[in-house]
């Protein structure tokens, strides 16, 4: 199962970087393609990422609290790690809303929304899990 997802993301990852390298006459020889409204990486994208680095520590803390018995600081490690997981979901679909290309916009649309939304089920995923 793991390898499996190993490979689905390094598959998308290729494609990405493929295309952004290599961009052909389709793409008018640019990357991104001519047209793509891209998301600013220091915006909603940089707050997704400082978040998801929030919960790795809220777990790692909650784990080390598991090991040292401590069910109490287990518990908040767990709740906290939650939280900021649902809130990275939410923030994601506020990046969909607004972002200024859809999954139709070539390779550039499927390859960003096939990772982000790959990667957002998994959060979802371990959420509920």
């Amino acid at each position: 199962f793991v390898v499996s997802e190993i490979l689905i993301f390094a598959s998308l990852f290729w494609a990405y970087l493929h295309s952004a390298v290599n961009p052909t006459m389709d793409l008018g020889m640019s990357w991104p393609p001519v047209g793509i409204d891209v998301i600013s990486p220091a915006e909603l994208p940089l707050l997704n990422t400082i978040i998801l680095l929030a919960s790795g520590v809220t777990i790692t803390y909650a784990h080390h609290a598991l090991i040292n018995g401590n069910r109490t600081n287990t518990l908040y490690g767990f709740i906290y790690s939650t939280l900021l997981i649902a809130l990275f979901v939410v923030f994601q679909f506020l990046e969909y809303r607004y972002a200024g290309f859809t999954i139709t916009d070539g390779v550039y649309g499927s390859t960003f929304y096939s990772l982000t939304g790959l990667h957002g089920l998994h959060m979802i995923m371990l959420t509920i899990m």
